[in-house]
């Protein structure tokens, strides 16, 4: 399945665009509402609550009475360790009860107000962040909420800053428009990547970009963060390490709009045994022309056949391709990966060069689509590097 997180400051409209979604059908897992499930009446976890802060945190009533807990767990770090070990392992697993009951095919949307506070970020396929002007959000607390302003403001200020929300946004949803606008907006974003998305990773499907050089995007570089973040997840103790490379590593260099990572590996069979942590992470293992490469001096080999040290996995996301190199360590092409990337950081007319070489590969691939057009323009990238001198 695809999963997708949502979050946003407080009185952003999480709400608003969790309707969207699940509108267009797409499977809600609310954290609040499972926070409130697991200390419900007659849940272990309220007992377990009533153990560790006494019984004045009840209501008349029995339930939990939320101001009285909030009291004692936040009053100092022990205490508010005390609560989240109890909740937080309560809602992780009724999260997962409700991730296992998704159908195979389903688009899970898990709103998580702190999602970005808890790291979360990696461990879902994309992360929407619903982006509003920290003055609006007050205002709406304010007036719709019935929140003080003092308390507002707190509460906002004790959050993730707007900055450590956009490192983490895949998608950035402005709702700072009149009602209806940030809607459509989804809609659109569910019609042309999420369904797209959801059906290249149930069909193990990698997005190959048009072979067109455009200029550098500055944007590339915390995209790029972004997709390591989650290679290291999914690769755990098998990657040795996780590298940028290519020309989008490359400030300032035009490029082909791929994003392009190296994974290094000990050996063939450690890239084979992450192949499907790699897929369901959103990274499928590549065929066709996108999995045969040039090894520097050594000719072309097809990534993932006998003996071949290299295996070629690429994203899912049509709305960021990407292209996953698992090498073996000290091989030459894991090296020369590095040296060619580092080259191209400090030398400008190697950068000039390799500008010229994407330029004609690209005019080659013109008018071609699909294995054909991609090559076209590896053939042509490959070739002239093969035959460079180093």
């Amino acid at each position: 399945m695809l999963r997708i997180g949502l979050t946003g400051g407080m009185g952003a409209g999480k709400s608003t665009v969790a309707r969207a979604l699940t509108a267009r059908g797409a499977v809600l897992i609310d954290s609040d509402v499972i926070a409130r499930e697991v200390v419900a009446v007659g849940t272990p976890g309220l007992a377990a609550l009533v153990e560790a802060f006494g019984a004045d945190i009840l209501a008349p009533d029995g339930s939990l009475d939320r101001p009285a807990l909030a009291a004692r767990a936040f009053r100092d770090d022990e205490s508010r360790a005390t609560l989240n070990s109890i909740t937080h392992p309560l809602v992780g697993r009724r999260t997962a009860e409700l991730l296992a009951a998704a159908a195979p095919d389903a688009i899970v949307v898990q709103d998580v107000p702190l999602l970005v506070e808890n790291r979360m970020a990696p461990f879902v396929n994309l992360v929407l962040v619903v982006d509003v002007a920290a003055e609006t959000r007050i205002r709406r607390l304010v007036e719709f909420r019935g929140v003080p302003e003092d308390d507002a403001r707190a509460r906002i200020a004790a959050q993730a800053t707007d900055e450590q929300r956009y490192a983490a946004a895949d998608v950035l949803l402005d709702n700072n428009g009149p009602a209806g606008v940030v809607e459509a907006t989804v809609d659109r974003l569910w019609d042309q990547r999420l369904v797209p998305f959801e059906a290249n990773l149930r069909a193990g499907v990698a997005v190959l970009p048009e072979p067109r050089v455009v200029d550098s995007d500055p944007e590339w570089a915390a995209q790029a963060q972004r997709l390591i973040a989650r290679l290291q997840v999914a690769c755990g103790a098998a990657a040795q390490r996780i590298d940028h490379i290519g020309a989008t590593a490359v400030p300032g260099m035009p490029a082909r709009d791929l994003l392009d990572f190296q994974v290094t590996v000990a050996d063939p069979a450690v890239a084979d045994g992450i192949r499907d942590a790699l897929a369901a992470a959103g990274f499928p293992a590549v065929t066709g022309a996108a999995a045969t490469e040039t090894v520097p001096g050594g000719g072309a080999e097809r990534a993932g056949a006998e003996g071949a040290a290299t295996r070629v996995h690429g994203s899912a996301d049509p709305g960021r391709p990407a292209t996953v190199h698992l090498r073996v360590a000290g091989t030459p092409a894991q090296r020369f990966a590095l040296e060619f990337r580092d080259r191209l950081r400090t030398d400008p007319q190697a950068r000039a060069e390799y500008a010229e070489v994407q330029r004609e590969a690209a005019g080659k691939a013109a008018g071609l689509t699909g294995d054909e057009a991609e090559e076209v323009y590896r053939s042509v990238v490959e070739s002239r590097m093969d035959s460079a001198p180093r």
